[in-house]
């Protein structure tokens, strides 16, 4: 089987702004990190524009003539619930904020911003599940719908566990190892609340430092640290009437789990730099992939904390509990990379489905995913045999991999699936992030962060319905 040749895929921004300074400026910063940009000068402009054009992200300034960007965005959710808007504005106030949240925004700025910022937030905006909306109760948006496909037992009885959980504004504990889909549980456990309409906010609390995540958490005043030269939103305040969830909470450091209890026990908190108090109406989510209790015990997490997220346990089972689902896992993520590279899916051989079913799957659904996703990019011809696989597993029921051995982090096999994806394309970042399902930006930062020099120039596609 040949692969498909695949046009360069970059993201297309539209940059709506009705000073042509400030306009030009964003355009010319989201241009230099690697987007195809337009520009329109008024919110009727980029109505308009949006009617025969595609577009990943729109960056609207908030405070325009004839229509601002709040009552731009309305409109672009009705035509595109999952196109992401990105608020900007001078003059921002909470209540601004939490109404474009309301509304469906991904994310706000206020000026003065730094091209790092946006480069930042529209990079979020493309490839991060951070935060998820639905607009109206609507499920349009393919993010909006999550799926948990299986039909195992242990799988039914998760389902049946989320559908009675849901029903409840109950506070959720799901653990499970890494790569088993906690994240996707907890969007199911959303969706099928009565808070479902409501935004679901997500921190991945490994990825922040203590004072950047009481930040987030909470927002900050101006001047309440070093850098904070305006005020910002917590997440808290962003998922008012929603869910919150906290991706690996044992990552929260000992200080900041006080504030977190008393979130739960009282339902406020303060503003980094505030002293006025807030009340907050959010259910909370909270994954891990540790034990708890001995974290508990290591003096690692506090007690109290823990029964206050453990009122309802969800377990998720590791994929090799879940042997009657491999094939369904795997057919899916093998259309879903097909899909990505518009080619037809690959067809596997009966002995490589029966090393699936035999293999222990230490990364889980994850390790699966990228599995079949290495499969759609690499293999020319079809139906792929066992030996093809079992090169590229951690080690198979009958002994270990020579090529990667047991124990390698599932960052050191994504770095492989990278490098090798990237060989297969001669380079070409563009085909290699789309062959890959992830940004452009987020693959030049994960090379970069792997010892690659930056690329020297980067493309100067423009299309623009202001000139």
């Amino acid at each position: 089987m040949s692969v498909a040749s695949s046009p360069p895929f970059t993201a297309r921004i539209l940059v709506v702004d009705d000073h042509r300074a400030a306009r030009e400026s964003m355009a010319d910063v989201l241009r230099a990190a690697g987007y195809d940009v337009a520009t329109c000068a008024s919110g009727q402009e980029a109505v308009r524009w949006l009617d025969e054009h595609e577009a990943e992200v729109v960056v609207t300034d908030l405070q325009m003539p004839g229509m601002s960007g709040l009552e731009l965005l309305p409109k672009i959710r009705k035509k595109r619930e999952d196109l992401q808007v990105v608020l900007i504005t001078a003059h921002g106030t909470v209540a601004a904020a939490v109404e474009a949240m309301r509304l469906g925004a991904f994310d706000f700025l206020e000026k003065p911003f730094d091209a790092k910022e946006l480069e930042s937030v529209v990079e979020r905006a493309l490839t991060s599940d951070t935060v998820v909306r639905r607009a109206g109760g609507s499920t349009t948006a393919a993010q909006d719908t999550p799926l948990l496909i299986g039909e195992s037992a242990v799988m039914m009885r998760l389902k049946d566990q989320i559908r009675r959980i849901a029903a409840t504004d109950e506070t959720v504990l799901i653990v499970g190892e890494s790569g088993t889909g906690k994240e996707r549980v907890a969007r199911l456990l959303h969706a099928q609340s009565r808070r479902a309409s409501r935004p679901l906010v997500s921190l991945n609390c490994p990825a922040l430092s203590p004072q950047l995540m009481e930040s987030e958490l909470f927002g900050h005043e101006r001047g309440a640290f070093t850098g904070a030269d305006a005020r910002r939103i917590g997440r808290f305040e962003l998922a008012e009437g929603g869910t919150i969830l906290l991706d690996e909470v044992t990552e929260i450091d000992l200080p900041l789990q006080a504030k977190l209890l008393r979130v739960l026990q009282e339902r406020t908190y303060e503003r980094v730099g505030s002293s006025q108090t807030l009340q907050v109406d959010v259910r909370i989510l909270a994954t891990t992939n540790r034990d708890l209790r001995e974290a508990v015990a290591n003096g690692e997490f506090r007690e109290d904390l823990f029964f206050r997220l453990a009122v309802v346990p969800v377990e998720v089972p590791p994929l090799r509990a879940r042997g009657g689902d491999i094939r369904l896992l795997a057919e899916h993520f093998l259309r879903e990379a097909a899909r990505r590279l518009d080619r037809e899916p690959v067809l596997l051989a009966d002995e490589a489905w029966s090393l699936l079913h035999e293999y222990h799957w230490p990364g889980n659904v994850r390790e699966l995913e990228n599995l079949m996703k290495r499969v759609t990019v690499l293999c020319d011809s079809e139906p792929v045999g066992a030996d093809v696989l079992r090169s590229w597993l951690l080690g198979s029921s009958h002994g270990r991999s020579e090529a990667l051995p047991i124990g390698m982090s599932l960052q050191e096999m994504e770095r492989q699936l990278i490098e090798a994806t990237l060989e297969h394309y001669g380079g070409h970042r563009e085909r290699t992030a789309r062959a890959l399902g992830i940004g452009v930006r987020t693959l030049a930062n994960k090379l970069r962060s792997y010892g690659y020099p930056p690329r020297a120039t980067f493309p100067e596609r423009r299309t623009a319905c202001a000139r």
